[in-house]
């Protein structure tokens, strides 16, 4: 028999996810020498790109120009994209074990974490993840109740999530205007009577996760003051130590010293950053969100030596109408593919799907991005660890025995969708809805104007 990933047997692989992680994958699988291969790439959504279209805040159109890497990845002939396809639904795992030699899942983290306090569930107690993809058209969160009739927000967290959500509720309407956000968020931020922002963090400003480039663009924002009470920024001795040689700490802390000693408050917008807190009940009133208690939190060590903020103070009352927690993501399981439940990742060993009871790998399934490594890292970050585990695969396929050859034709996995009434989206269909978005965006001076329902994809791609 001829051997795999040559020009009679071509590798065939799956991935599912066409977000970042899945598409890095890609592009490391085609520049792989001396492999013939042929990709299909499944996405839940008609659209591609995941996280660069639904996660990444509007404003921060120089991330997602590494679309034009993707679009490369999804034209060439090599690679096929079967949007508007749900695994576990519309495809299966004992579908893809038939036609696929190698399987990658690039699914990401999908469910956000809980903060597990009383009134966490009030209307207009979100997740930053609902409220992210509510002004990024995500069609999942178009409808999402936002109520910006308050005067001031909480937002619970110190990532670069909260302060993207933080920035997106005090930002010029003007400015958003110029980006490719959501119609809806668009008109519900213009009406917004939100004055003030809290972004709360429960340990201190040395442990903080945001990146520095996000803490400095709070102080760029037109119109807008950035707090910063100067006690919060007097160190412990573990976060003094923490300290040291810590460069992107460091640089954080000469950030928010500036943003405290600046004396000059008078801008109609303001967003506090407070460290050392969290709130430990959220408050409500006629039906909704009225208030958050917050208590005061000190530094210690746990029998590992990792850092913990404990209760340590009396209890406050911050008014307040709109809580957004940003405290985390978590990967789900899905079908056939074993989870590990402590880590809430695929349960893999570097990138390789592994029998949790055994430990052993199952051959021919690997995972990339948060799915594999937990929800950490940047965009970029998912670049070097699809490569790593496109490393493994190709490691791996000498002792590949691969899939039955009548089971090799192209046309076979186009057949089963269609037999099960699937309306697939193609790369050409995707360009067809990507140019409409694009026109329409022209026309009104700005990136694109998406389209935020299914529904209305589908009518676009099938009827212009």
């Amino acid at each position: 028999m001829e051997s795999l990933a040559s020009t009679s047997r071509p590798l065939r692989i799956a991935i599912i996810g066409a977000g970042p992680a899945g598409l890095y994958a890609a592009e490391a699988l085609l520049k792989q020498r001396d492999i013939v291969l042929k990709i299909d790439l499944f996405n839940h959504f008609p659209t591609p790109f995941g996280l660069v279209r639904y996660g990444v805040a509007p404003d921060h159109q120089s991330i997602k120009a590494v679309t034009r890497v993707f679009d490369r990845v999804l034209a060439d002939l090599r690679v096929r994209f079967f949007g508007n396809v749900t695994y576990g639904a519309d495809i299966h795992h004992q579908d893809l074990k038939q036609f696929y030699d190698q399987i990658i899942y690039a699914i990401g983290a999908q469910a956000d974490r809980r903060m597990g306090i009383s009134g966490e569930d009030l209307p207009n107690s979100l997740s930053a993840t609902a409220f992210v993809g509510w002004y990024n058209g995500h069609p999942d969160y178009r409808n999402l109740s936002v109520d910006l009739s308050c005067e001031r927000a909480i937002v619970v967290g110190n990532g670069n999530v909260a302060m993207d959500v933080a920035r997106m509720l005090v930002i010029s309407p003007d400015v958003l205007a110029k980006t490719d956000i959501a119609d809806h968020a668009l008109e519900k931020l213009r009406a917004s009577k939100v004055r003030e922002v809290v972004v709360l963090g429960r340990r201190g400003p040395v442990q903080s996760s945001f990146t520095n480039p996000e803490l400095k663009e709070l102080g760029k924002l037109a119109g807008v003051d950035v707090i910063v009470n100067p006690r919060d920024l007097e160190l412990d001795p573990i976060s003094m130590s923490a300290l040291e040689g810590n460069h992107a700490a460091l640089a954080n802390l000469k950030c928010l010293h500036q943003y405290a000693d600046y004396s000059e408050r008078s801008a109609p917008r303001r967003i506090t950053l407070r460290f050392l807190v969290s709130p430990v009940e959220i408050i409500g009133k006629d039906g909704g969100v009225a208030a958050v208690r917050i208590v005061q939190n000190e530094l210690v060590a746990d029998a590992n030596g990792v850092l913990r903020a404990q209760a340590c103070g009396e209890s406050e009352i911050c008014e307040a109408g709109l809580v957004l927690r940003s405290v985390g993501y978590r990967c789900l399981p899905i079908e056939g593919v074993p989870f590990d439940h402590a880590t809430s990742t695929m349960s893999n060993s570097t990138g390789r799907i592994v029998d949790p009871t055994t430990g052993e790998a199952v051959p021919g399934e690997y995972v990339v991005g948060w799915a594999k490594r937990g929800p950490s890292g940047l965009i970029g970050n998912n670049k070097p660890d699809s490569v790593a585990t496109v490393e493994a695969m190709m490691a791996d396929l000498p002792q590949l025995q691969g899939i039955h050859d009548e089971h090799r034709d192209l046309a076979r996995i186009e057949a089963l969708l269609r037999g099960r009434g699937i309306d697939y989206v193609t790369y050409h269909d995707w360009k067809a809805l990507d140019q409409y978005e694009l026109a329409y965006g022209a026309r009104r001076q700005c990136p694109r104007v998406k389209v935020t329902t299914v529904a209305d994809m589908m009518a676009i791609i099938r009827h212009g």
